[in-house]
């Protein structure tokens, strides 16, 4: 039996960069704060944090980074997907050497693949490296969709443990045949509680990095069945969801993150600063919910 790598809210976390450099001091200060606000899980190197732009060197020195500052206090997940199939066997087992809990590996882009491919992909990834991991399905990222056949096929595996859907559409039928230990989580912020109540385990969210508790709270108010009191938390921040992704993420959230004084530096490129349009848009949401004065 499979138990959930994590149940509640897991922070996508930002990398801060200081320069081109990873600002390692800050991203301590931000893993602290996410873990005494209540986040469930530690989520890096994943897309919001800027993975695909980070060497291998860089990205696996930010692993255990993280993996060091959690101290195991809740866990961490290290993106370590790659287009590449052995490419990401490689950086998954250096994850899972440097103490990773589990890992985040995303349908490959680009190359794409078939269905079988997928399986195949997956499949190979989890079995030489041995490690829970949680598959990621991002269509509007890669251009490819792992239907919910394959997700099942695959959910049988021992090593894998789960998914990030961001295809809300079949998730009912995911969930529905599924083991009942594979663990779905949502992908979307503005869809958690829908996602909840087809019987996903939470979300793995980008919206965390600036709403940590409420973030955690939309889960655990629905698990502790105040449904009422989720779907109040998950109407209230729709429309600051909305303005953090009314540009390409992470542009906005590392917007929303400096606008508040937490200092985490630019997007690397080819990711560039908000249009004015957007910053207006993001900066009135997040005067609304008293994020900014």
């Amino acid at each position: 039996m499979k138990k959930p790598i994590f149940t509640g809210s897991g922070v996508a976390i930002v990398t801060p960069f200081h320069g081109q450099k990873v600002n390692f001091e800050k991203l301590g200060e931000l893993i602290d704060w996410q873990i005494e606000q209540k986040t469930d899980c530690i989520v890096i190197c994943g897309t919001t944090g800027e993975a695909s732009t980070m060497p291998d060197f860089e990205h696996l020195e930010t692993i255990s980074f993280a993996v060091n500052q959690v101290a195991g206090r809740v866990p961490v997940v290290a993106g370590t997907g790659s287009n590449d199939t052995h490419h990401a066997v490689r950086l998954s087992l250096e994850a899972k050497a440097h103490g990773a809990d589990a890992i985040l590996s995303v349908t490959p882009y680009y190359n794409k693949t078939t269905q079988e491919g997928l399986v195949r992909h997956f499949s190979y990834i989890a079995d030489h490296v041995e490690l829970p991991m949680i598959m990621y399905n991002v269509p509007s990222r890669t251009n490819l969709n792992m239907n919910p056949d394959t997700v099942c096929r695959l959910a049988t595996h021992e090593y894998i443990y789960g998914l990030k859907e961001c295809n809300i559409s079949q998730v009912g039928d995911i969930i529905s045949n599924c083991p009942e230990d594979f663990s779905v989580y949502s992908g979307e912020d503005g869809l958690v509680l829908p996602m909840l109540s087809m019987g996903g385990k939470g979300v793995i969210s980008v919206m965390a990095n600036i709403l940590p508790t409420e973030t955690h709270e939309i889960v655990a108010k629905f698990f502790a069945d105040d449904i009422l009191g989720s779907r109040a938390l998950q109407l209230k921040v729709l429309a600051l969801v909305n303005a953090l992704f009314c540009e390409t993420s992470p542009i906005p959230i590392k917007e929303a993150m400096n606008q508040m004084g937490l200092d985490v530096g630019a997007c690397r490129l080819p990711l560039i600063e908000m249009s004015e349009k957007g910053r207006s848009q993001l900066t009135a949401e997040l005067k609304n919910l008293g994020l900014i004065q």
